[in-house]
Order: C-alpha cells, then structure tokens, then sequence
C-alpha cells in the first residue's frame, strides 16, 4: 500500500508515450491502431489514478511527495542555492482531479474513435488529445508552482493545436477556426502574465515554490490526519492505540503527539526506565501540526500560516511591504490567471469561439481539462485565501464579483445564442462562474464538488450536441447526395450546428435525446440529478455565509447564483426543445440517424453518472438519505489536503434553499417549454422572444453577447491593430526600412564602398600591382632584345662576363694596394 504512489509517474509517462507515438509513427498505423494507442494511454491513466485512490482512502488521507527517477534536482543552480524538484504530489486533492481528468478523459477518447472516422488527421488529433491528457496531469499533480506552470502553458499549447485543428478548410471556416486558435492562446497569454508575477513575488518572499515539504502535514487540524510517518521517501499512516488516540466517526484510531513534543522525545526514556516511547522506531515522527519544523524549511503554504499576522515585512530592495500585503498582491495576480483559463470576466471571450475544435475537444477543454485548471489553483491555493479573508482583506468580495458577475452574464448571453455547442460554451462559462464564487464565499469542497459534477454532465452535454451534429450533417449529406429536399446546395451554406436548421430529433435519435435530457436535468440542478447536490452546496454556503455570517459577498452570491440558475434551466430547455421537440425544420433533420455504438456508449455511462454522481457528498440530515450515506464523504476526504476544510462550518441539508431552487429550476424549464413547445420558430427563423417587444431588446443584446466582443474590438484590438500597423508600415517600413535603412546605412555603405572599391581598391592597390608588373614587362621587353642569336655578340658578352669575374676576384687586392700606397 505505501508504495503505490509510487506509479504516479506513470499517469504523465504513458499519455505523453501514447502522444509520441501517434504522432511519429501514427501515419504508418490503421486508423483502428491510432484509436487504440490513445484510448489505452488514457484507460491505462484512469486505472493508476483508481490504484492511488485506493491509496489514499487506505491510509486516510495520507499525503505522499514522489520524486521520479531521472528528475530529481530538476533545476539546480548551487551559486544562489536554487534548487527546485521535478516533485508529483499525491494527496486527495490530486487524486480527485487525477480521476476526473482521466476518468472523462478516457470517455472522450472512446468517443473520439467515432466521431473522428475517417478524418485525414485522425492519429495527429489523437497524438494531440493524449499530449492534453499529459499536461493537465502535470498540472494537478505538481508539488511546486513551477511544474504546475508548465502544465497551465502545456494545456494552453494543446488548446490551440486542438481548437485550430481544422485550420485547413476552406475559407472562410478555415480561418475562422485559425483565428479561434490565436484568439485562446492571447487571451491565455494575458491571464499567464499574472501567474507568472505571482510566482515571481512567492519565490521571492518565500525563498521556494514548494507547496509543502515532505513530512510536512497540510492539514494539523483534519481529525484522520493525526499521525503519520515517512518511509522511503511517502509518508504512511502509522496507526497506534494509545491513550491519547482520537476516536473518529469512522472508527479509525490515529495517535496524536502533543505540539509541544521534539523529535529527540522519540527516543527518550523517563528517568525510572520505562518502556521507550512507541515512536522511537519511526524514521521520522510526524506531530498534529508544524511548530517543530524550522519557518523557512515549511513549503510556501506552511509558512503563510505560521507567518501570517506576525506583523512581518518582506524586502524587495527599494522598498518593504507587509507580508500579508504580498500575500493579497499574490492572490490577485492568481486570480487574474483564474480569469484567463477558468474563462472568468473579463477573460472569457476565448472560450465560446473554442467551439471551432472537434466537439471531443470542446468536451475535453470544457469539461475534464485546461478550464477546471484555474478552480483547482485557487482550491489548491486555499491557504492564502482563507488567512486574508479572516485579516479582513476584501480578496474574497473581489473572487465573489467576478464569479458570480461571469455567472449571470454568461447565462443571460445563453439565453440567445444558436450554436448548440456555443449555449454549452457560455453554460461552462457560467459554471465556473459558480465555482469561482464559492471560492469567493470560502467553499472550496462546494467549488470542487462542483467541479466534479459538472465535469460528468458537461462532459455528456458536449458529446450529445456531438452526435446531434453528427446526425444532422449525415441527414444534409444524403439529402445533398440523393438531390431532393430544399437543403441541396453548397456545403458551406449549411450550418449543422445552428439549431434552427434542428428539431424533432427525439424520434430521429432516440438514445441521444435521452442522454441529453439526463444531462440538462443534471445541469439545471433538478432532482436527483449530480447539479441539485452540487450547485445547492454553493447556494447553502452562499445563504449561511450571506444571511448567518452577515458577509457581503454571501448576499451577493447567493442572489445572482439564484438568478443564474433559473437562466440556466430556461436556456438549457429552450435548447432540448429547439433541437429535440417539434417537427423537423430542415431536410437534414428529417433524414439524421442515430450515432454508431463507439459514440453512444460513452453518453450512456455518463449519463448513469450524471445520475450517482452527486450522491457522494450528501449532506447531513437529508431525507431519505439520512443514515444510508455517510454525510459529506468528499469532504472528508478532501479536509485533508485543505487546510481551511478543517475549521470551516459544516451545514446540515437546508430544505428551504432546496426547494427555493428546485421549485425556481422548474419554474424555468416549465416557462422555457410554453414558450417554445409547439411554437418552434416564427416564419422567419426569430426566435419566440423576438416577436415579443418587452423580450425584443433583451433577446437581441443576449444574441450580440452583449457586444462584449464589439467592445473589445473597438477599446483594445482596433487601437492594437491601428498602433501595430503604424508601427509596422510606418516605423518599421518607412523610417526603419526605407529612410534608415535605406538611406543612411544603404547609401552610407554604397559611399563608402565606392570609395573603398576605386580609389584605394582600384587606385592604390591594383594600381601597384599592375605597377609592378608593366615595370617587370617593360624590363623583360628590353632584356629581350639581347637575345639576337648571333654567336659573335654571345662571345662577346661572355668575354665581358669573365673580365668582369677577374675584376671581382682581383678588386680586394687592387684595394690592399692602394691603401698600402698611400
């Protein structure tokens, strides 16, 4: 048991080889063989992550730290003392995301297998789902928050390979898909920026970017978490009966050591000698809380704690802040990461343009992947949160507002939108909007809890609209090929996904209609479905945190929480009616089969899920429930990876906020149905709450989405481009390129080789050369002349030769002489 962590490397290994091998060998593979590839890498990941659940609800709640082979000391720099490992954490709140991730993930990729056949691409979408699968496991499994960064960008880089992935059609759906690629990948780059700053400002005030160190307890005040001890680098729970054991409501007895114990008491004895302490064989002994570790060699969470009201500044050079103020300077950096990848505002304009991808990936990013990132780093950065909001920081007012303002509005743009995968788009929008704002309120099992849920219901919506376009454009190409009907024409006239061109596709698809229904009652919160438990979590807190605590940003949550909901009923079954209900609106409806048994069975299991899910945190005092279900199982199991889970309240089932958002559930679906059953659409393809003026205006600023897009064109991306290309023509083209360039270093340079090349080149250099050979060939042409040929004048010069050698032999002599005459 205490070495199954240990396969947690595996989790990452086998998706990433699954991706490698698709996309190096996947063109010399059958399609079949692709499919396979990735479906197993991802199975083969659900199974690891079951095996390390077991793990962890084995040793209850044992945290384990995991540095892989090969990676340890992954970046080292002993001049300054840095060292940060390549560290994998398995503890519940890892666990948790690792099996949704995989879980969904491995759904998706079943799924996958036919709604792909027969695309050219087919082994490099899978190479790249498998890469996606692999980095959000890097994300959720990390230690430090400098591999989960690695995770955040790598599912940003998988997002834009996989949303552009049909970048190659024809224009203009081709660029559109292109643009939405660029579009999520910007827009992520904005809300990276603030990651990074928060990373900057931990390492520099903390000195690591360790979320905590091994033996280090997350959770001393978790009733289970008690007593543990490291072996061979995991820490194990080492179970005691002692008279100081806790008795919990589980029947597990842990051994508590006082705080103020030290590690030498392990191996002491009292001074009668009595038997030694029961400790003392233990490789290290772990205490209910963190007082006997040294402050800096706590991870970045344990210090926050510990430090945390000390009244501690925190030097930056040129100046000094409080500590508590960098800590709220950290978390808004954090949150404007959120806002980038969890799609919050004002960052969410990427996500309903994500829709260009195959509908897997929509599912995959929607769902179990990229989007949940930022819920689970600010559930996973708890610690700050918790301790600013009760020093009395506004952080969490802020996180409320931009939760519960991204819930409203995304469910009001819902409210008008024709692309069946573009209302999902702005409901997961508006979902996370629901986690964030529990964050917000505190809740963080709520928001995690959500985040399960909706992970599975999400995850059967996006692959029900899937089939659903599936069937419809198979329904257009047999209308087109046969060349009956009113839908002939071309291809690109047609839009399979708008929902006008839908309905009565509950006979048509019998199993997808009921799937999908399942999930819309999930989503909308109706029981017994996963949505009721989950989303009346986070409306509980709201009322108690809001109306008990007496917090503003309880009041604001639970009120525009409450409002989006009933929005999201209402757009929820005006879609089912839209695309299900009626008769057929177009040729390609009438003629749409029902989907191959690769794509249902996957709706089908996530459908029965959508159904159980929510059952595995019922709260207290349920009826019907009471006394069958352990009450709030999931946070139990997660207080202990959260600290703050373990001193917040625990609420019994409140059947007033129940059933005020049941009965606001039904209200809405009962009004969305007289207002489109048997109605459909007017004449002209309106909508029914187009042709009602006090809807008009409304249903026209839902269908512009507010024009949040237009507004962003006209305040950022037009000045952007008007700038950008005054940089580009003008500085760049003009000045840089044609005068500076051009002019002053071009013609600067041509001067200066012109005098370079013909006065000194061809003036100096060549001319003494060639001055030196004309003097060689004009010598050589006199000396020629000697050569006459006639053998008197050769005689002569040889007589003259021979004097000419006596003289020189003689010369020294003749100078003897002289100078001895004189």
């Amino acid at each position: 048991m205490e070495n199954l962590p240990l396969l947690v490397p595996l989790v990452i290994f086998v998706p990433a080889l699954g991706a490698i091998i698709n996309f190096f060998f996947g063109a010399r593979l059958e399609e079949k063989w692709s499919g396979y590839i990735g479906c197993f890498a991802s199975i083969f990941a659900f199974i690891i992550s079951l095996l390390l659940l077991t793990y962890v609800t084995g040793t209850n709640g044992a945290a384990a730290v995991v540095n892989p082979p090969f990676l340890d000391g992954w970046l080292r720099i002993e001049s300054v003392g840095l060292e940060i490992s390549w560290q994998m954490r398995v503890d519940s709140l890892s666990v948790t995301m690792m099996l949704v991730v995989t879980g969904v993930g491995s759904l998706i990729h079943l799924y996958a297998r036919g709604y792909m056949h027969g695309d050219k691409w087919y082994p490099r979408f899978f190479a790249y789902l498998n890469m996606f699968l692999a980095f959000m496991l890097t994300l959720v499994t990390a230690n430090n928050f400098l591999m989960l960064f690695v995770g955040w960008e790598g599912v940003g880089l998988c997002s834009f390979l996989l949303i552009g992935f049909w970048w190659d059609k024809k224009a203009p759906e081709g660029w559109k898909n292109s643009n939405a690629a660029r579009k999520a990948f910007i827009v992520n780059r904005v809300g990276d920026f603030g990651l990074l700053m928060a990373m900057f400002l931990i390492f520099w005030t903390f000195g690591t970017l360790d979320f905590y160190k091994a033996g280090e307890l997350p959770n001393s005040e978790a009733k289970y978490l008690v007593h543990w001890r490291e072996h061979n680098g995991l820490l194990e729970h080492h179970e005691e009966t002692d008279a100081a054991a806790a008795d919990d409501e589980h029947g597990a007895k842990v051994e508590c050591v006082p705080a103020d114990a030290r590690a030498d008491d392990a191996h002491a004895e009292d001074a009668t000698h009595a038997a030694p302490n029961p400790l003392a064989n233990d490789i290290r002994a772990l205490y209910c809380d963190n007082h006997r570790f040294d402050t800096e060699l706590l991870g970045v969470f344990g210090q926050t704690s510990e430090r945390f009201g000390t009244g501690e500044t925190v030097d930056f050079g040129g100046f000094q802040m409080d500590f508590e103020d960098v800590i709220f300077l950290i978390a808004l950096f954090m949150l404007l990461g959120v806002t980038g990848k969890s799609a919050q505002i004002p960052l969410f304009v990427w996500l309903p343009d994500a829709m260009a991808g195959p509908t897997p990936v929509s599912a995959l990013i929607h769902a179990a992947t990229m989007v949940t990132a930022g819920v689970y780093l600010m559930v996973r950065s708890n610690v700050f949160l918790w301790e600013l909001n009760h020093a009395g920081y506004v952080l969490g007012l802020i996180i409320t507002l931009v939760g519960a303002g991204t819930a409203i509005v995304a469910g009001f743009i819902a409210l008008g939108q024709w692309d069946i995968k573009r209302v999902l788009a702005y409901s997961t929008i508006s979902q996370l909007g629901f986690m964030v704002a529990a964050v917000g309120i505190g809740a963080y099992v709520a928001a995690m809890f959500h985040l399960v849920t909706h992970a599975v219901f999400k995850a059967l919506l996006f692959l029900g609209s899937g089939s659903v376009i599936h069937g419809v454009e198979h329904g257009h190409h047999h209308v087109h090929e046969h060349g009956h009907g009113d839908d002939h024409g071309d291809d690109e006239e047609f839009d399979a996904q708008d929902m006008r061109n839908m309905g009565g596709l509950r006979k048509r698809m019998p199993i997808t209609y009921i799937t999908y229904l399942i999930g819309t009652l999930g989503l909308a919160g109706i029981f017994p479905f996963a949505g009721f438990w989950s989303k009346d979590e986070i409306l509980a807190d709201a009322w108690y945190e809001g109306l008990v605590l007496n917090t503003t940003s309880g009041f604001i949550a639970f009120g525009v929480l409450l409002a989006a909901a009933a929005f999201t009923a209402f757009y929820m079954w005006r879609q089912v009616v839209l695309v299900f209900f009626d008769k057929p609106r177009s040729e390609a409806a009438e003629h749409a089969p029902e989907s191959n048994g690769a794509m249902l069975l996957p709706l089908i299991i996530l459908a029965i899920f959508t159904c159980i899910i929510g059952l595995i945190n019922v709260p207290k005092a349920t009826p019907i429930f009471d006394g069958i279900y352990h009450p709030y199982e999931f946070k139990h199991f997660l207080e202990h990876s959260l600290v703050s889970v373990s001193r917040g309240h625990v609420l019994d089932f409140n059947l007033l906020i129940a059933g005020i958002a049941l009965a606001l559930g039904i209200a809405s679906i009962i009004v969305a149905h007289r207002v489109y059953k048997g109605k459909g659409l007017a004449s002209d393809k309106r909508d029914q709450l187009e042709t009602q003026a006090p809807a008009r205006g409304l249903f026209k600023l839902a269908n512009a989405r507010l024009y949040w897009d237009e507004a962003y064109t006209a305040v950022i991306e037009a000045p952007f481009n008007r700038l950008a290309g005054f940089l580009a023509d003008r500085i760049d083209w003009d000045f840089l390129h044609d005068y500076f360039h051009d002019r002053i270093i071009k013609r600067g340079f041509d001067s200066i080789a012109e005098i370079l090349s013909k006065p000194i080149d061809l003036g100096i250099v060549d001319g003494t050369v060639n001055g030196v050979g004309i003097f060689v060939q004009r010598a050589a042409n006199w000396m020629r002349r000697s050569q006459t040929g006639y053998v008197r004048l050769y005689a002569v010069v040889l007589f003259i030769g021979v004097v000419a050698v006596i003289l020189l032999m003689l010369l020294p002599f003749i100078q003897t002489l002289l100078q001895s005459g004189s």
